[in-house]
């Protein structure tokens, strides 16, 4: 699969746009979304405005690098979040380009008029041939036809459309590379999936999440916090007998205001929405993501997710004293003509077991199909009748042999094949039964591992499955999940979803049928297939562009990620501002208070270089954190306790330490430089 390459973090590309757009956002009714950077903003131009004017005995030079330091510290914010949006914008470029070629033969009455896209409306009706662009949303009301969804997937491999079923479902932008399709738009002008996505890649429509909301509100208090508390030190260094300039207070309520993870805030939740697009997964919000990383419950459905989707044949089992060589040569010529999968796994079986050469059906032969009906397939050749089907139905077909002893064994042979979580195929031959055909279904290679990860995490993982309960019991066993939903219907999943929730936990599940919208609008995170009908993937708050239902597993590692990645920051920061009060606070007070001079643990050379170390310290930590931001802390299944006990050892312990390495440093360069 070709996917979009995620690119380097230091490109030209990259770099020089964002630079640009740092600046543009220091426009007030942007900077003000964020409003610790927007209180670091009207420090920073306050202290410009003190640079020219007044008294304050500071040295000019000294104030000159305090307002250069404060607005790199703005411009630093901006640029991260600059940075992150642009890392979308190639992907929202090509995407808009897509959108720009589209038109339309629309159909009206008898005729077709040419329109372009802008102009469809929910319910037109489009014609659309091979070669031609898909113009908007929609379903195919009639035919058939492939469609190469590259532009939108990266997948190359053509996908087929048809009307009815689950595969209905079209979207603008993908091009149709046979036959000919009827689709019935489904959006309006700009509401489309194409739309949804850019928006999202650029980052310029992100809603903030409850979390981020909630993170921003305590930033917010603690900025206001620290406002008052520096407002209140000129009134203690009066009672003192002194004074301490405006500028040096301005400096003061930087380094102690969250600035660190206020300006990086917003970059770790466009990174986290990025990651996920480039995972080719569709998030209609970031509360989506967000609920990803803390979902306890994990619905997955059997076929296509756990099992590899078709059945194989696995054993051939014989009754009444048939040979287990001619039970396969009757398997074999049954299913030569059967083109399923499973029909072409017991042609292999029985080449593969006995050594049957046989490759087409002898001259003459006249195949019998399969139909849901009589659910049962065969081929007449040599004035002999094969038939392999459902027991029931066989047995139905074949009154000669009810009650016989061959079908007491042959019903006792398929309980067993149901209860080891098969499905048993009967097979007879003028009206003898043979014997059976375990068909398996194949647990993916690796499944297992799988579902113990997510156990690690602390997530239960539920199977969904139409089998009977001693199928799904014995496939849900294999595969290591922890329950089982049998013979489920549209409303049995509904139900167990609402009982989840009621019971506190969160709830994430896939699906692709229009039986599916239900359960997926109610569960917290409802993953789509794209493949899937219109219904289900508006139902969704998640759309999957490559139709992976095991993908469920990477989406709640890309939330965990997220959430990990805020958390270990925001410990950082705090740790990190603990630390910085070290270094300023002890010199500013200690002509005032010489006895302060004992927390002057790192040994800082003078107050005003203190006092520049810790200001140039606060602006620089910003970019070099950028990376981190983006890229975002690498998870590891283990439990919450553990989580926790690693992210403050690695992020608490690492942000007091960085400032007392980070600014003794930078004092020493000052000094030797001669800064102040």
């Amino acid at each position: 699969m070709a996917r979009t390459s995620t690119p380097s973090l230091f490109t030209a590309d990259l770099i020089v746009p964002a630079i640009g757009d740092a600046f543009r956002k220091l426009d007030p009714r942007q900077l003000v979304r964020n409003p610790v950077m927007f209180v670091t903003a009207v420090v920073a131009v306050l202290v410009t405005v003190l640079l020219f004017i007044g008294s304050d005995g500071l040295a000019f030079g000294f104030k000159l690098q305090l307002v250069i330091w404060l607005w790199l510290t703005v411009l630093f914010g901006t640029f991260a979040e600059a940075i992150a949006e642009g890392r979308g914008k190639a992907q929202a470029a090509s995407l808009r380009a897509t959108k720009a070629e589209l038109t339309a033969r629309r159909v009206k009455g008898d005729d077709i008029e040419n329109v372009a896209a802008s102009a469809l409306r929910v319910g037109d009706i489009v014609v659309v041939t091979m070669g031609e662009l898909i113009p908007s949303d929609g379903e195919v009301v009639a035919g058939v036809a492939s469609v190469n969804e590259a532009a939108i997937t990266g997948e190359s491999a053509p996908v087929i459309r048809e009307a009815g079923g689950d595969r209905s479902a079209v979207t603008a932008g993908t091009r149709v590379v046979s036959d000919e399709i009827r689709v019935r738009v489904s959006v309006n002008p700009g509401e489309g999936f194409l739309d949804r996505m850019i928006a999202l890649v650029e980052g310029a429509e992100r809603q903030k999440t409850p979390n981020e909301i909630a993170l921003t509100i305590l930033l917010v208090g603690l900025t206001i916090i620290f406002l008052i508390a520096v407002a209140t030190i000129p009134g203690f260094a009066s009672y003192a007998g002194g004074s301490i300039p405006v500028t040096i207070l301005a400096a003061l309520l930087i380094t102690l205001i969250p600035t660190t993870i206020a300006a990086l805030l917003s970059a770790i939740g466009i990174a986290g929405m990025d990651r996920l697009v480039r995972f080719n997964v569709l998030a209609k919000s970031g509360r989506a993501v967000e609920a990803a990383g803390d979902i306890d419950v994990l619905l997955l459905d059997k076929t296509g997710t756990i099992t590899i989707g078709d059945r194989q044949a696995s054993e051939f089992r014989t009754v009444g004293g048939t040979r287990p060589e001619e039970l396969a040569e009757a398997a074999l010529l049954a299913s030569l003509a059967d083109e399923t999968p499973e029909g072409r796994s017991i042609v292999v079986l029985a080449r593969e077991k006995f050594n049957i050469a046989m490759t087409a059906l002898p001259a003459g032969a006249e195949v019998i199909a399969f139909t849901a009906q009589t659910r049962i397939s065969g081929v007449r050749t040599g004035g002999s009748l094969i038939q392999k089907g459902a027991v029931d139905s066989v047995l139905a077909a074949t009154p000669e042999a009810s009650g016989s002893a061959a079908s007491t064994e042959l019903r006792r042979i398929t309980d067993e094949i149901g209860r080891a979580g098969g499905t048993p195929l009967a097979v007879v031959k003028d009206g003898r039964l043979l014997g059976a055909i375990f068909l398996k279904d194949i647990v993916k290679a690796g499944i297992r591992e799988r579902f113990g990860e997510l156990r690690a995490m602390g997530i239960r993982t539920v199977m969904i499955t139409g089998d009977n309960p001693l199928t799904a019991a014995a496939i849900a066993a294999e595969a290591g999940v922890d329950d089982f939903l049998a013979q489920a219907t549209p409303e049995d999943k509904l139900a167990l979803i609402r009982k989840e929730q009621e019971g506190g936990r969160l709830v994430a599940m896939c699906g692709d049928g229009t039986n599916d919208a239900p359960a997926l609008a109610q569960a917290d995170v409802g993953v789509a297939m794209n493949t899937g009908t219109q219904a289900a993937r508006e139902a969704g708050n998640m759309v999957d562009l490559d139709s992976d239902p095991t993908k469920l597993i990477e989406i709640v590692g890309l939330g965990k990620q997220l959430l990990m990645t805020r958390g270990a920051l925001t410990t950082f920061s705090v740790a990190n501002d603990v630390a910085k009060y070290f270094a300023i606070i002890p010199a500013m007070f200690i002509v005032l208070y010489p006895g302060l001079g004992v927390l002057n643990v790192m040994g800082l050379a003078t107050p005003e270089s203190a006092i520049l170390s810790a200001i140039i310290f606060n602006a620089l930590i910003i970019p070099l954190l950028v990376p981190l931001a983006l890229k975002g802390v690498t998870y590891r299944p283990m439990g919450a306790g553990a989580l926790l006990s690693r992210n403050l050892a690695v992020y608490g312990l690492g942000g007091l330490v960085a400032p007392f390495i980070g600014i003794k440093l930078i004092d020493l360069a000052v000094n030797g430089l001669g800064l102040v």
